[in-house]
């Protein structure tokens, strides 16, 4: 359906009002703030016309119109220009995503943290897939002479570290050896192939020393590995719905509150949207509670290879060209600096 372009200024103009002020706007009101040079009359059928077609709609309690998600959809698709963040707030995203680039999961959680900050949104973030992922290297380190950290680190970036209290004596040369040892075996196997391996029957050493550590720490790796494999997902700033207007209806703010408390529900709903960057606004999300949500997700990258999601779920008024300029740059900083060293 193509739009005249007198339709898609007041268009324009409706959606950019509605997304600052949250009221419903009027003929008048785009007659006094907007140059259209035509008449609030002429404005007023145009408005008719663009709700007749879908794009907006009229609330009980006013005079004025509020976008629909088709609206939206056009707004997103044709008019939005995404914006350059000013220099602060790019200096801020850099200097965040360094903070803890050797360690991923930390990496994505002040990424969160700070997507809700600069959006104003509730901001989330999955980490990586690890039932396909690979091991990269294990490493024992000592901590007192009956306590160890077990680290695994995955070739996507995602690290483990394990507390152990040992029952028998170690030396760092035995630590070294299981370590080595430990690599050797499993290095480039799948965390869920690894699982599927009777590991403790296999584990065989000459080394009296070593088979005494290995007993304590192989029966702490499996059930690691085991939690490795559980996707995790960050959220934050579920506080924010307070500030916005929409949420001043109980029920919604109800609804959205249950939506974000139903990780496992909302994960799946994560899991099944399409790669890349992506926005879907209302009904597009397929699922009744969310309906009146739009949802904006980017995949992040380490050494080229998509490890996981990061995004905004928010009203389906929100200002899509701030929020996607910050998504983009902080999941182009993660996928830049986040490199694994060989």
């Amino acid at each position: 359906m193509n739009l005249s372009e007198r339709k898609l200024k007041i268009l324009q103009a409706i959606i950019g009002d509605f997304i600052h002020s949250a009221e419903p706007v009027g003929s008048r009101t785009l007659s006094k703030k907007y140059d259209m040079g035509i008449s609030p009359a002429t404005i007023r059928n145009e408005m008719s016309d663009l709700e007749e077609m879908g794009f907006l709609t009229h609330p009980h309690t006013s005079a004025g119109r509020i976008p629909s998600d088709k609206a939206y959809r056009l707004y997103v698709n044709m008019l939005m220009e995404e914006c350059d963040l000013p220099q602060n707030e790019k200096a801020i995203i850099e200097d965040k995503i360094k903070d803890n680039m050797f360690e991923l999961e930390k990496t994505i959680e002040k990424a969160v943290s700070l997507v809700s900050e600069l959006t104003n949104l509730t901001s989330f973030a999955t980490t990586p897939r690890t039932d396909e992922d690979k091991l990269k290297y294990i490493n024992i380190l000592p901590v007192d002479e009956n306590t160890v950290v077990l680290m695994i680190v995955a070739e996507s970036g995602k690290v483990s570290n394990t507390v152990l209290h040992t029952k028998v004596d170690y030396t760092l040369e035995s630590l070294e050896l299981l370590s080595k040892n430990m690599t050797y075996n499993y290095k480039g196997k799948s965390i869920s192939n690894i699982l599927t391996l009777d590991i403790i029957k296999n584990f065989q050493t000459d080394i009296e020393a070593l088979a005494k550590i290995a007993s304590d720490i192989i029966p702490n790796f499996l059930s690691t590995l085991e939690n490795m494999l559980n996707v995790n997902l960050f959220t934050e700033g579920l506080a924010n719905i307070f500030s916005i207007p929409e949420y001043c209806d109980i029920g919604k703010a109800e609804n959205f509150i249950k939506i974000m408390q139903e990780k496992e529900k909302f994960r799946d709903v994560l899991s099944s949207r399409g790669d890349g960057f992506l926005i879907t606004i209302g009904g597009e999300n397929g699922e009744e509670t969310l309906k009146d949500c739009s949802l904006i997700t980017c995949d992040y990258k380490v050494n080229g290879e998509f490890v996981g999601k990061l995004g905004v779920i928010g009203p389906t008024r929100m200002e899509y060209a701030h929020v996607t300029s910050v998504i983009r740059y902080v999941t182009d900083n993660i996928s830049e600096v986040f490199k694994i060293e060989e």
